[in-house]
Parts: structure tokens; C-alpha cells; sequence
């Protein structure tokens, strides 16, 4: 099936007291690889006029112990709405396809008009770059719910 990969780097910040990497920067992990999947590379630049995240669901199944290097973020969409779609992600604990899953979680996403202050539709465009990452059911053993 289909996934978008991200290598998102570690930071000496990104630890706890513990030595291991801490909940709350997961998630930003997270974000740093969605914007990979959504704004470079072959993301679209439409979705820069308005993408909120309009919900957040995380499963930490392993701590990630603190080294230097990068995790490996396995994104797939699915969902894809009107105007929301849901990504899926498989965080490991390195950077490699074989390394343990750490960290399951999904966002479900809204496109939103900044400028008009309103949601707004999936264009052509998009819907068909998201429908490239497209997996169902979801990446991973089951879904977070």
C-alpha cells in the first residue's frame, strides 16, 4: 500500500528527564513530518492558503530512548471528504521500516479559507494527491480511536 515516508530529526530538546523522548514533542514530531507530506516536496502549495487540524489522536505503545539521528514517520490518508481527510502515521523508534513502532496516531484535517474566515472545499488538485496516499484500512494493526 501506499505511504508517504518522513525522516523527522531529533533534537537535544526533544527529551525528557528520563532520557527518552517526551509525549508532548512527539507530537510535534508528528506535525514536522506532516508539513513534509503536505508542503514540500510533492505537497501542494494550495494548501498553505488553510489546513487546520481539527482533531488528534495518539497511541504511544514504546518510549523512544534519546540518541542523535531521525525516526521514520510512515504516513497513508484516508477519509477524504468534502472539505476533511484523515492521515494516519506509524512513528518509529529509528529510521528504518524494520525499527520498532513507537508511537500510532491520526489527525483528521480541515482545508480552511484564512482570508474568507470559513471552511472550504477539497480541490481536484488535492483530492487526487491525497487519494496517491490513500490506504484503507489504515497503516498499522488497528486504528487509533
Amino acid at each position: 500500500m501506499p505511504c508517504f515516508v518522513a525522516q523527522v530529526p531529533l533534537r537535544w530538546t526533544d527529551q525528557d528527564s528520563y532520557r527518552h523522548v517526551n509525549h508532548a514533542r512527539a507530537v510535534t514530531l508528528l506535525e514536522e513530518a506532516r508539513i513534509d507530506l503536505m508542503f514540500t516536496g510533492s505537497g501542494l502549495p494550495s494548501f498553505a492558503e488553510g489546513l487546520l487540524v481539527a482533531g488528534l489522536a495518539v497511541e504511544y505503545r514504546r518510549q523512544i530512548p534519546y540518541r542523535a539521528g531521525t525516526l521514520r514517520v510512515a504516513m497513508t490518508v484516508r477519509d477524504v471528504r468534502a472539505a476533511s481527510f484523515t492521515i494516519d502515521y506509524l512513528l518509529h523508534e529509528g529510521p528504518d521500516a524494520d525499527d520498532p513502532v513507537a508511537i500510532t496516531a491520526e489527525t483528521r484535517m480541515a482545508l480552511y479559507d484564512l482570508a474568507a474566515g470559513r471552511p472550504r472545499r477539497v480541490s481536484a488538485a488535492e483530492r487526487e494527491y491525497l487519494l496517491r496516499w490513500a490506504a484503507e484500512p489504515a497503516i498499522g494493526a488497528e486504528r487509533v480511536s
